[in-house]
C-alpha cells in the first residue's frame, strides 16, 4: 500500500495519507472513534459530482440531436433526505418505488412534478398520496394497474392522472439474473412480443391508456437490467420501444412525447474494472435513437433515465472493526503443502451488505486504519451473523498482520446497502455519515436496541 489517491473503485479523492485511508478530507481512524463501526461512509462531494456528471453528460448529448432528457436519480439504490436535496440540488428529479421513498423525496422538498413513482403493486394508499401530491408520473406496471388507477381518480374527481406504461423489451443486460429486469419471465412491465395478429400486451395497455379520460399517457418506460457495462443494450432497447411508439401512433392516433430508457448504469466494483462512462453512453444512444427516429420517420421524443447505483455506489464506503482471525486449512498445494485461508471477522455481515450472499457480488476490501509490511495472505472477509454465507468479500488479499481492532473500509458500497439492510440476528442497522471537506455529519443515525424494542409489544 502506497500514500497518494486509492483511484477506482474507491470515491474519487479518496486517498491514503499517513498510512490510513482518508475520504472527503475525513482519517477513517478519527471517523471510527466518533460515530463508531460499522459504518456507511458517504462522500458528499463524490455523489454531487456523479449527479452532474451525468446530468451535463446527457443533456449536452440530446441537445445535440435536437431533444431533451431529463434524469432521475433512482431512489431505491439509497435514499435520504439529505441524499433526495443533493440530488434536486443537483438538477436531478427522483426515482421512487415505493410509499416510503415517496415520503422522503417529498420532506425533502423535492415537488411532486419532479418525482415518479414505480411499483408492480402499488396499494391504494401510495397512489392516492401521488396523486394528492401531484406527482409528475404514475408509472404503471399491468392492465389490472390502469383498471385501478382510473378508477380512483374516477372516484376522487380528479383531473387525468399522468401515467407512463412500463414494459418489457425482452433485451437481457447487467449481471445477476435478478437484476436482469427485461425477459419475458418476470414481473414487471407489459411485454412487447407480437401475438399472431401482431398486437401485444404491451400495446394493447398503451391504446387502453390513450381511451381513458382518467389518465393522460405520457409515454412508455422501459429497464432492461442492471450493472450494464456497455451501450448495446439501450440501444437495443431504444429501438424496441421507439418503434412501439410509432405502432401505437399508427394503431391510435397518438404519439406520445416521452421515452424514459431505465438505469442500470454499472459502476466498478474491483480494482482494475473499468465503469460506464456517462458521457461515452450518452453520445451512444444519443446518436442510435436519432437514427432510429430517422428510419421510423417520427419526431424524437423526449428521454429520461434513471440512474441510481451509478451515482450513489461510487461514493459510498463501508468501514468495519475486525473482531476475530481464523485460519483455516481448505486444502493441499500441487507440491504437497497446505492451502490455507484465512477468515476475517468482521463486527457487520449481510444485514448491511446482502448482496454478496443474495447475488455473489464481489468487492474490494484494504486494511484502512494503518500499512503493513507484512506479507499478503488469501482471506475471506466475514460478518458475525449466524449464517455461513455471512460473507462480505469472498476473497482478497490483506496484510498476514491483520488483527482485531485494525479497520477494514469496503469501497463501492453507497448503493443497495443501507437500502436493503436488515436486522437479521438483531443487530441495529450502521448510520450512515456525510463527509465533506474534512467533516462530518449523520445522515441516518445508528439504530439502537431500544429502537428495535419499539416496535416489541410485548
Amino acid at each position: 500500500m502506497i500514500e497518494g489517491a486509492l483511484g477506482e473503485p474507491w470515491p474519487a479523492g479518496a486517498r491514503r495519507d499517513d498510512g490510513a485511508v482518508v475520504i472527503g478530507g475525513v482519517d477513517v481512524r478519527d471517523l471510527a472513534a466518533e460515530h463508531g463501526t460499522p459504518a456507511y461512509v458517504l462522500d458528499e462531494d463524490a455523489f454531487r459530482a456523479r449527479a452532474r456528471a451525468y446530468r451535463t453528460a446527457f443533456a449536452q448529448a440530446f441537445e445535440a440531436i435536437g431533444s431533451g432528457v431529463d434524469v432521475y436519480y433512482a431512489g431505491k439504490a439509497f435514499l435520504s433526505v439529505a441524499v433526495a436535496r443533493w440530488a434536486r440540488e443537483e438538477g436531478l428529479r427522483v426515482d421512487t418505488a415505493s410509499g416510503g421513498e415517496l415520503e422522503t423525496a417529498l420532506r425533502a422538498g423535492v415537488p411532486g412534478a419532479e418525482i415518479g413513482l414505480h411499483g408492480n403493486n402499488k396499494s391504494d394508499a401510495e397512489l392516492h398520496r401521488a396523486l394528492d401530491e401531484g406527482v409528475g408520473r404514475i408509472i404503471v406496471d399491468s392492465m389490472v394497474e390502469i383498471d385501478r388507477l382510473a378508477a380512483i381518480v374516477r372516484e376522487r374527481g380528479d383531473g387525468p392522472a399522468p401515467v407512463m406504461v412500463r414494459v418489457t423489451t425482452g433485451v437481457h443486460a447487467g449481471g445477476h439474473e435478478y437484476i436482469s429486469t427485461a425477459h419475458e419471465d418476470q414481473k414487471f412491465g407489459l411485454s412487447v412480443a407480437p401475438r399472431a395478429d401482431g398486437s401485444s400486451p404491451a400495446l394493447d395497455a398503451l391504446v387502453d391508456a390513450v381511451g381513458r379520460p382518467e389518465l393522460r399517457l405520457l409515454g412508455i418506460h422501459s429497464h432492461i437490467g442492471s450493472q450494464i457495462l456497455d451501450a448495446d443494450g439501450f440501444r437495443v432497447a431504444a429501438r424496441v420501444v421507439l418503434g412501439l411508439r410509432a405502432d401505437l401512433a399508427a394503431r391510435a392516433g397518438a404519439l406520445v412525447d416521452e421515452v424514459d430508457l431505465g438505469g442500470g448504469y454499472g459502476i466498478a466494483y474491483l480494482p482494475g474494472e473499468v465503469p460506464l462512462d456517462p458521457a461515452r453512453v450518452a453520445g451512444d444512444v444519443a446518436t442510435a435513437v436519432a437514427g432510429i427516429a430517422t428510419e421510423l420517420g417520427t419526431p424524437l421524443p423526449r428521454f429520461s433515465i434513471e440512474p441510481g447505483r451509478a451515482i450513489v455506489g461510487p461514493a459510498g464506503v463501508t468501514l468495519y472493526t475486525v473482531g476475530t482471525v481464523k485460519p483455516i486449512t481448505v486444502g493441499t498445494t500441487d507440491d504437497g503443502g497446505t492451502f490455507v485461508r484465512t477468515y476475517v471477522s468482521v463486527d457487520g455481515g449481510m444485514s448491511d451488505n446482502i448482496r454478496p450472499a443474495l447475488y455473489g457480488a464481489q468487492y474490494h476490501v484494504e486494511l484502512a486504519n494503518r500499512v503493513s509490511d507484512a506479507a499478503p495472505v488469501l482471506v475471506r472477509v466475514v460478518g458475525k451473523h449466524c449464517e455461513s454465507g455471512d460473507i462480505v468479500v469472498h476473497e482478497a488479499y490483506l496484510p498476514g498482520d491483520v488483527t482485531a481492532g485494525d479497520l477494514l473500509a469496503v469501497p463501492a458500497t453507497g448503493a443497495y446497502g443501507r437500502s436493503m439492510a436488515s436486522n437479521y440476528n438483531m443487530l441495529p442497522r450502521p448510520p450512515v455519515v456525510a463527509v465533506s471537506d474534512g467533516g462530518t455529519r449523520v445522515l441516518v443515525r445508528r439504530e439502537t436496541l431500544d429502537d428495535l424494542f419499539a416496535l416489541d409489544q410485548g
